[in-house]
């Protein structure tokens, strides 16, 4: 069956293009303009019952199809009708008793019938087409940035958003497509009148300069089988026409074309009484037959009684359906925040529109898997929109509702960004990340910056890189107790073990979460969560302390967190004088937020005094050094250092392992002046 389904048309087509050429029997030609008509009437009866129309999209190709096979039978009607003065029983049927044998009858109805379809449907089709497909194409960019938006905010998966996309894509094709075949539909009514008006001309000069006919005889016989042929035509190509009509004016709905029809129109019952009493009304103008509009006005005003006002039921249910705005649903919902929002200004909206060349959506959601796969958390969906409030050129990063970043992307522009920029027009400024001198130059000086030596960045990915930044910097707050619990499953796929020995018998989801929190605090990633998992369920057992538990996963992951700083197998530090140790071992004291040092306040200010001094000169000599001490001081002197030197990696010794060589940078005394190595 479904070879046979493949073959059929095409072997369809073929017999189609020799009919052109072959002579066929008249037996044979009335059952292909039995099926010509059988096939228009189906196809005009299918474009009723399609709820939209993408649900018939092969419509185009079948208007050609169709359009050829009429044609196709008008050159072997024609042919039957100069050769033999006789077409079959059909066209001979239509040239008789359809118009009375009459042939004035005969052409004002073909006359009218072409009317009809050419200058009213055909034209009307036509336009809409034109019409359609040059909206749908230009609505296209607003529907696939509202496709990405819906994407990046969460609200449909992937699969759902490729959905949506084919669709649009269908759709441009289908409008395209209709607005092509059209033209068919026109071109076929012109052929239309063509072909009659040959076979009147021919049938006349084979009757009477062939065959020697009387010229009224002629007349009479090719004439009336000339009209009957084009009636024969002209029927399927107005169920044609009209079917191609209803297809570009069908708007999507629900339901077919009738039910849509009959529902839309009976849903109020007000329009019906009125049109019935106006029908009613009319009886009163004398000379009127009275019958036909008291019947067609009491049938009017008898199905207005059985119509339910829609307007009514809506209201009702509405007020019945909908929470008062006090509920607590309500107030919940309005009350809700995103984790993550990125708000552009109206004048850089073009960043996120496809058709003025944005990706910055695009590159949002590949942030989102290149952040996953650095520090191993699931980031939120990054909920973009426009800001009437903003001023020009500015975008703002929201972390919970409360911005924490603000920037400016100005149109036209690039970032070029190095140390040599006083040669090109721009604006100065500072790179949101690094802070680094740069400039907004014009767009067309990209290759003369380049040229000079400037790294120069487009607008998109200087926002995606600030808010790569600012993810990174707070993911502990993103990351959510749901996080947690998602990450704890997927591990649970491939170590249900690891899983089951940690929570919730040792450690609750909330605990894991600080724990990780921590983590993520200090910039470690937390993508080897196996490696956690199994660090804390030993640890747990004889603690449940934070800094305890934090020391012991980063134990674990000893290796990966000193190999962002280990540069040709070398890891530059700074460590802490034994007799300064010791001392800050003494002075740690317990707190709610974990232990702190109670260091004298001089001896504290000469300790960062020290550090500030090694760091610049460790810069200078292009090292990034890491602070190390001991295991029991570690979370101490992290919380220490925070406040002023808060990028500084705060290290034990223990976790140094996987560096192949350790170059200390200096040491840290207890007196005033730092030992530099």
């Amino acid at each position: 069956m479904k070879r046979l389904t493949q073959l059929g048309v095409p072997v369809g087509i073929v017999f189609i293009v020799v009919m052109l050429v072959v002579p066929l029997p008249a037996v044979l030609l009335d059952l292909l303009i039995a099926l010509n008509i059988t096939g228009a009437l189906l196809i005009l009866l299918t474009s009723m019952f399609i709820a939209r129309p993408l649900d018939f999209a092969a419509f185009p190709a079948v208007i050609l199809v169709m359009t050829l096979f009429r044609l196709a039978l008008n050159v072997s009607a024609t042919r039957l009708v100069l050769l033999d003065g006789y077409a079959g029983k059909v066209i001979d049927t239509f040239g008789h008793f359809v118009v009375g044998g009459s042939i004035l009858v005969g052409l004002i109805v073909f006359a009218i019938l072409l009317v009809i379809q050419f200058v009213v449907i055909t034209n009307g089709a036509g336009r809409v087409a034109e019409v359609g497909a040059r909206f749908t194409l230009d609505a296209m960019p607003g529907k696939q940035m509202a496709i990405d938006a819906d994407l990046n905010s969460g609200l449909i998966d992937e699969d759902e958003a490729r959905s949506r996309r084919r669709e649009v894509h269908a759709e441009a094709d289908f409008y395209g497509a209709m607005d092509g075949a059209s033209k068919f539909v026109k071109g076929d009514a012109i052929a239309a009148i063509i072909i009659t008006l040959v076979n009147l001309v021919g049938g006349l000069g084979v009757g009477v300069g062939q065959k020697g006919m009387p010229f009224g005889d002629a007349v009479s016989t090719y004439s009336l089988l000339s009209v009957g042929d084009g009636l024969v035509s002209q029927i399927p190509a107005l169920l044609l026409s009209v079917a191609t009509g209803l297809i570009v004016t069908r708007s999507t709905g629900d339901k077919d074309m009738g039910s849509d029809i009959i529902h839309q129109i009976g849903r109020n019952k007000t329009p019906m009484r009125v049109a019935g009493f106006a029908a009613l009304t009319l009886c009163l103008i004398p000379g009127l037959p009275k019958l036909p509009f008291i019947l067609a006005g009491g049938l009017v005003l008898l199905a207005s009684t059985r119509v339910i006002d829609e307007q009514e039921v809506v209201e009702d249910d509405q007020v019945l359906a909908l929470p008062s705005p006090d509920s607590p649903e309500i107030l919940a919902a309005e009350i809700q925040v995103d984790p993550l929002g990125l708000e552009l200004s109206t004048d850089i909206i073009d960043l996120v529109d496809p058709s003025a060349g944005g990706d910055l959506l695009d590159r949002v959601k590949a942030l989102r898997r290149k952040v996953a796969g650095d520090i191993g958390i699931v980031v939120p969906p990054v909920r973009t929109r426009d800001n009437l409030d903003l001023p020009s050129r500015t975008y703002v990063i929201k972390l919970f509702g409360i911005e924490v970043a603000r920037g400016e992307a100005p149109p036209g522009t690039v970032l070029a960004i190095g140390d040599f920029l006083g040669s090109l027009p721009g604006e100065p400024t500072r790179e949101p990340v690094f802070g680094l001198d740069a400039k907004w130059i014009p767009a067309e000086l990209r290759n003369q910056a380049e040229i000079g030596g400037a790294t120069v960045v487009d607008r998109a990915s200087v926002i995606t890189t600030h808010l790569a930044e600012v993810v990174t910097s707070h993911a502990a707050r993103l990351l959510g107790r749901e996080d947690v619990r998602l990450l704890a499953d997927v591990v649970k796929k491939t170590h249900p073990v690891v899983i089951e020995e940690l929570t919730p018998t040792q450690l609750s989801l909330g605990e894991v979460q600080r724990v990780l929190q921590s983590l993520l605090d200090e910039g470690v990633s937390v993508r080897d969560l196996v490696r956690i998992f199994e660090s804390l369920s030993l640890r747990a057992s004889a603690t449940k302390d934070l800094d305890a538990l934090v020391d012991a996963a980063r134990q674990a992951l000893g290796p990966a967190i000193v190999a962002p700083y280990v540069v040709d197998r070398t890891v530059h530090v700074i460590s802490l004088d034994p007799q300064l140790e010791q001392r800050m071992l003494e002075d740690l004291r317990p707190t709610d937020q974990g232990t702190v040092i109670a260091m004298d306040p001089e001896l504290g200010q000469s300790v960062l005094h020290q550090l500030a001094g090694l760091l610049t000169e460790a810069e200078n000599h292009n090292h990034r050094p890491v602070l190390v001490c001991s295991t029991q001081l570690r979370a101490a002197v992290r919380r220490l250092l925070r406040p002023s030197h808060h990028q500084l990696p705060v290290l034990s010794y223990q976790e140094l392992v996987g560096a192949a060589e350790v170059r200390s940078v200096g040491v840290i005394s207890p007196g005033r002046r730092a030992v530099s190595a």
